[in-house]
């Protein structure tokens, strides 16, 4: 496994305070599936009464452990649940034995926290293709139990990565007619990263009092414009999971349609998936894309999606080089519908080009002042509709190579 040497320069200045969920406690340990002298398994427990929704990829060699939870997440049942991650492993493309693997963990945990095997849903990431030494984390299933505590949520944000150069971390609270509600959450990512939904592991943790449907409408929803509109480097992952659970300790009671609570869950959402792209793996530059005037929202995204995986537009960007004819040539081949002589191109707060031509007013050094900032916008209007997508990317750079050229060594 490569050994990451330094954070990202796009991290955060600082992780996040985040606060108590009622009714969910957290426990780590280390159980060397891969990593030695660090935690690797995170165990999250949630009292009687919790919901749990996710979203996964839709990869077609998804691993045992996303398999799984895709069959439980629906499964109503008020007796509370336990989720149980492992890093440096991904359990996938391992055939029986990665299903035999997460049968294991789910009775071992099962049989320790008293829940039935349906409520226990399993993560794993890491390398794909090696068996999972699933012993080792059975090993540590009791030890887990028994250090559950409320305050651990921060712990399990550094168990879960794998290639990551700093733990992920959101929260948000909201003052409802009911009371307040509270929302935090974690997550890993860093490379193979791409919509449906990237090698990301994702837990989020409310208070709120939702039935299970309305926030599997919400989850599914908000992921679309979240987790689902960043790519690092266009692979999508076998292992993509995101778990959203609320416990209802609060008391608060909400629905799908309270957009006061969407918009908090929307807010966590989007800064635990901007926190994945700033750490794409040797990414110096952190890029939003937002398409304008496509015939429609997923012609919209389609594009800005061409434009955030075009390697030459990455490496431009990387080289600070204000190429936008490799924003046409990504429009070009996205295979949407697009006009050439109706697309503008903007970098930041400069007009690049202007209905099919370079703008008369456009200056090269404009366009490379913008290109040597952190934080790059490129706004495309086709001028052919009204649909509207953005998406988030990082540069492609040299660090992106060494480290996956090494991932196994």
């Amino acid at each position: 496994m490569a050994k990451i040497t330094s954070v990202s320069p796009l991290a955060p200045a600082s992780f996040p305070t985040l606060p108590v969920i009622e009714g969910a406690r957290f426990a780590t340990a280390a159980a060397g599936v891969k990593y030695a002298g660090r935690t690797d398994v995170m165990l999250a427990v949630l009292d009687p009464g919790s919901c749990v929704a996710g979203a996964f990829t839709k990869s077609a060699t998804r691993s045992a452990n996303v398999l799984d939870c895709q069959s439980k997440i629906r499964l109503e049942d008020d007796g509370g649940a336990a989720i149980i991650v492992n890093s440096g492993n991904s359990n996938a493309f391992t055939g029986r034995a990665g299903d035999e693997s997460v049968q294991a963990i789910c009775a071992e945990v099962a049989r320790v926290t008293g829940l039935p095997a349906t409520r226990v849903f399993t993560s794993s990431t890491g390398v794909i293709g090696e068996r999972l030494p699933h012993d080792r984390i059975k090993a540590k299933v009791e030890e887990l139990y028994g250090n559950l505590d409320e305050a651990g949520l921060p712990a399990a944000a550094k168990a879960i990565m794998t290639t990551d150069t700093f733990p992920k971390g959101s929260t948000t609270s909201i003052d409802l007619p009911g009371g307040t509600v509270t929302i935090a959450g974690i997550a890993k990512g860093s490379g193979m990263i791409a919509p449906d939904m990237a090698t990301m592991l994702v837990y989020i943790f409310t208070d709120a009092k939702i039935a299970q449907p309305d926030l599997q409408t919400l989850v599914s929803a908000i992921n679309e414009k979240t987790f689902n509109s960043i790519t690092v480097d266009s692979d999508t992952s076998t292992s993509d999971t995101l778990l959203v659970a609320a416990t209802g300790a609060s008391g608060v009671t909400v629905t799908a349609e309270d957009t006061a609570f969407r918009d908090a869950l929307h807010h966590v959402m989007q800064d635990l998936a901007h926190q994945v792209v700033r750490d794409g793996e040797g990414a110096t530059k952190f890029v939003e894309i937002t398409v304008t005037g496509a015939l429609n929202d997923a012609d919209a995204k389609t594009h800005a999606m061409s434009i955030a995986n075009s390697p030459l537009v990455k490496t431009a960007i990387a080289g600070e080089d204000p190429n936008w004819g490799r924003v046409v040539m990504a429009i070009g081949k996205s295979g949407a519908p697009a006009d050439r002589d109706t697309l503008s191109i903007s970098f930041g707060d400069v007009k690049v080009a202007t209905n099919g031509w370079v703008d008369p007013d456009y200056r090269e050094e404009q366009g490379a002042a913008i290109m040597k900032q952190e934080n790059i916008s490129m706004t495309v209007d086709l001028g052919m509709g009204s649909g509207s997508a953005t998406v988030w990317t990082c540069d492609l750079t040299h660090g992106y190579i060494s480290i996956n050229a090494d991932y196994r060594s």
